[in-house]
């Protein structure tokens, strides 16, 4: 399998700007993986796939708002920085993107905010655009968390060219989002509402979670050909005894276990023990999975509709099998689904 399989037109009118109006109503399209057969529905209507006993797969990692905008000393020059990940809790050390890169020198200082109480000196170049900053404030840890939260903004993908609204500070969150770390929203989760949770629940559906702290490495487009040559970032990983039982239980009395999203189900396939069970876990996985891939935890999966040559394409692929995710995403297009993080979404079952 190459790069070229994963190739497709997508119209730019289907990648979505903002997300349906209710979380739960937005399209949903049914795929049976035996039979071919597919289903066109709304994503509430995912209550009817499950039964007592199945169940669901959360990643219940949480957003922080990871975009900040800084000034460069003495030009007074406009910086995007994205926070990628702290490095250093004591120190203030964090992997950041800068953008315009070229502009960010080591030793540049940048001052947030109107008062400029933050600042940042750059210690170090990572990639072309990342670099290392040490942040200086003048305050206590949780201060200066409280600060960078204060002064970040929602970090929408960059192909949503609207600026940041305040419903986008809730709805690029899952309603089940827990532990902060990601630096993208676990997408698939962001259509399940309150009240549909508690109807699943009702049903005796029974629900696992897991943490997996999204970096931006999980939306990297794949730029080699061959696919085994592809390394994927690392992001953290976390699945505790409570989740283990839950999932091993449903396994050994066959039942269905649904990935609520590429990354819960990444966190799965990382954490598979030689007898095809789940274990705990606790560290970073840069797990890539493409087809031909077997699959030892889910059997079923929600997700939403993917960009060409992406990691999450392929992941796909490998789930459903090419040539029916080539029809679904044909299908897709012809029905005016709406792609990638506010999208629609896809249940394969």
């Amino acid at each position: 399998m190459k790069l070229s399989n994963f190739s497709f037109e997508l119209p730019d009118e289907l990648l979505a700007e903002h997300p349906s109006e209710n979380r739960d109503e937005s399209k949903l399209m049914v795929i049976h993986r035996e039979t071919g057969k597919i289903e066109h529905k709304m994503f509430k209507d995912m209550i009817d796939y499950f039964d007592e006993g199945d169940v669901m797969v959360l990643n219940n990692t949480k957003v922080f708002p990871a975009r900040l905008y800084g000034n460069k000393e003495k030009t007074g020059a406009r910086i995007e920085v994205f926070l990628l990940r702290e490095l250093n809790e004591e120190q203030r050390l964090w992997d950041v993107l800068v953008d315009p890169a070229r502009k960010i020198r080591i030793g540049n200082k940048l001052y947030f905010g109107d008062d400029e109480t933050l600042v940042a000196e750059v210690i170090d170049n990572t990639t072309s655009r990342g670099r290392t900053l040490r942040f200086l404030y003048d305050g206590a840890y949780l201060d200066f968390r409280r600060k960078l939260r204060e002064l970040g903004e929602t970090p929408l993908p960059k192909y949503i060219k609207r600026d940041v609204e305040p419903e986008d500070e809730g709805r690029y969150q899952t309603i089940y989002a827990k532990h902060e770390g990601a630096v993208a929203a676990p997408t698939a989760g962001l259509h399940f509402s309150k009240h549909l949770l508690k109807r699943l629940e009702i049903k005796g559906v029974d629900f696992a979670e897991l943490t997996l702290h999204v970096g931006l490495g999980t939306f990297n487009p794949v730029e080699v050909e061959d696919l085994s040559k592809h390394k994927m970032d690392s992001e953290e990983l976390f699945i505790d005894e409570k989740a283990t039982d839950i999932v091993n239980n449903a396994k050994l009395q066959k039942r269905r276990i649904c990935a609520v999203g590429t990354t819960a189900m990444r966190g799965l396939e990382s954490a598979v023990s030689s007898k095809h069970t789940l274990n705990t876990y606790e560290g970073w996985t840069n797990k890539f999975i493409f087809p031909p891939y077997d699959f030892s935890i889910a059997n079923a999966m929600i997700t939403n509709f993917h960009l060409p040559k992406s990691t999450l394409l392929m992941m796909v692929s490998a789930f459903m099998g090419h040539d029916l995710m080539n029809k679904a995403y044909k299908e897709a297009i012809l029905e005016n689904y709406k792609f990638y993080s506010y999208g629609d979404a896809m249940l394969i079952i």
